[in-house]
């Protein structure tokens, strides 16, 4: 097929078609090789960049772009120069982008400038849009986008600190602003000390709401959002809280029931709308930005936007170099250890049996410092990276890799901690079987009067177990989610 279609185009048979069929082709890697070993330096496709027919000037244009064919840059930037059918002139600049921008920069940034400045008119819109955003991907690329320094560190701020419900009020009593309250999110508070509030662990997001003079809801349409967001005051914010000035690049996250397609396409409208009424001092980069303009939908499809920025240094979690399918966030496994906290034991010997890549491991050990711990788990690659993380925490842990059942050792445990797995692909049966095993091979290894700290979704197989074994008790039982029946559950050895 793919030899057939190349045949077609030298014949320039059908041109368009083969083009388009072509470009389908190379979306797999085997194939785009292939063609790139037949397109060499683009002779054959470079007429096409000015052939009589617009989409067969796109589709070659497209071709030549996701071939990289670096050698054609030079008459894709000719082509652009010439090209007056305005759908064709993004996709020769995408095709500059992925092939050799750099000589043309000065000429681009120019375009670029005049674009911006000129006023469009309404037929033009959707694709003159279009080639401004190409253009500007191009020369962020290239370096063009100023970093931004966080410098507000004592500017008075609402914020939002995002946790999961049952954690809230565990979040709340963790923030010395004097203005706080609950929030369906997890914590809002009025602060004016952001050293503060990233040294605490337990808040998954910081974000600020933004306030919009009027409410949107989500099918008002993309415009009125995009007009609402740029009368918010998002500009001065951002100037308030950065040394450098705008533009600022965001990308939109929107929170709620929208297909992945009509997500797209409504935020990109959106996203225009802003960065016109902004003058460009908001510039939408999904692929380069800095912070995320967050859009939640209520039941009554009401916009809340809050906003994230990237700019602020976290380094709670800057340990967490690796991560496995099944690992726990970390701000909820210091939730987990925050709330357990009365129930810890300083200087603990502790036991994770199925450590994943260390996370449980690290942040106990960040709540109350530990005298020996150990992590097991099933899978070499799980351990691996275990390894890294706690490197990286400063942190002395020792590794094996085992199936739990099978350890054994001299010592008994103070503590025995384990983000439990989630049944998966086990049957019921041979989950049961293995909460069995787990109860067994912890009594065996517990110290009396230690404890097990278990996060489970499987309630009825934990206390089965403990029925089973008399000789535990459960301490605490927390709903940590009761959408999808998450525990926590603390069980001491009594005998």
């Amino acid at each position: 097929m793919t030899d057939r279609l190349w045949e077609q185009i030298k014949r320039q048979e059908d041109v368009r078609a083969a083009l388009s069929a072509l470009r389908e082709e190379i979306k797999e890697e085997s194939k785009r090789r292939h063609v790139k070993e037949l397109a060499g330096e683009g002779a054959d496709l470079i007429p096409f960049l000015s052939w009589g027919d617009a989409k067969a000037r796109k589709n070659a244009a497209a071709l030549i772009g996701g071939l990289s064919i670096e050698h054609a840059a030079e008459a894709i930037y000719s082509a652009y120069q010439n090209e007056q059918t305005l759908f064709v002139r993004p996709v020769l600049l995408k095709a500059l982008g992925q092939t050799d921008p750099y000589p043309y920069l000065q000429e681009l940034r120019e375009q670029y400038d005049l674009l911006c400045s000129r006023e469009i008119r309404e037929e033009e819109k959707k694709h003159i849009r279009e080639e401004i955003r190409v253009l500007g991907q191009i020369l962020r690329k290239e370096g063009e986008a100023a970093r931004h320094t966080f410098t507000g560190w004592n500017q008075k701020a609402a914020v939002l600190l995002t946790a999961r419900p049952a954690f809230a009020e565990l979040l709340s009593g963790q923030i010395a602003a004097g203005r706080k309250q609950i929030h369906p999110l997890g914590v809002q508070a009025v602060t004016e000390d952001f050293r503060e509030i990233i040294k605490i662990r337990t808040f998954r997001d910081l974000l600020f709401p933004i306030r919009l003079a009027e409410k949107v809801r989500y099918c008002d349409g993309p415009e009125a959002l995009g007009n609402a967001l740029a009368d918010a005051k998002l500009v001065s914010l951002l100037e308030r809280f950065h040394k450098e000035p705008a533009p600022f690049y965001f990308r939109f996250d929107l929170k709620g029931g929208v297909s992945l397609e009509e997500r797209s396409r409504y935020l990109k409208r959106a996203a225009y709308v802003l960065e016109e009424k902004s003058a460009r001092k908001l510039i939408n980069a999904p692929e380069d930005y800095e912070y995320e303009l967050r859009l939640i939908l209520d039941k009554t499809e009401n916009i809340h936007v809050f906003l994230k920025m990237f700019t602020i240094p976290m380094e709670r979690f800057s340990y967490r170099k690796e991560t496995v399918a099944a690992s726990i966030h970390p701000s909820l496994a210091a939730s987990l250890f925050a709330l357990c906290r009365p129930y810890l034991k300083k200087n603990a010997q502790i036991l994770d049996p199925c450590c994943g890549a260390g996370t449980m491991l690290v942040e106990r050990h960040k709540i109350l410092p530990a005298r020996e711990i150990y992590g097991i788990d099933i899978f070499g690659e799980a351990v691996a990276k275990a390894k890294e993380n706690v490197k990286a925490a400063g942190m002395h842990v020792n590794f094996i890799n085992r199936d739990y059942l099978d350890f054994k050792h001299s010592c008994p445990f103070d503590e025995i901690i384990a983000n439990l797995p989630i049944r998966g692909k086990r049957t019921k049966e041979e989950q049961d079987a293995f909460y069995r095993g787990f109860f067994d091979k912890s009594q065996e290894l517990l110290a009396l009067g230690g404890i097990m700290l278990l996060y489970s979704n499987e309630n009825g197989f934990v206390k089965k177990q403990l029925r089973l074994h008399p000789a535990f008790g459960l301490r605490m039982e927390y709903p940590v989610s009761k959408q999808d029946s998450f525990y926590v559950y603390v069980i001491e050895k009594y005998k």
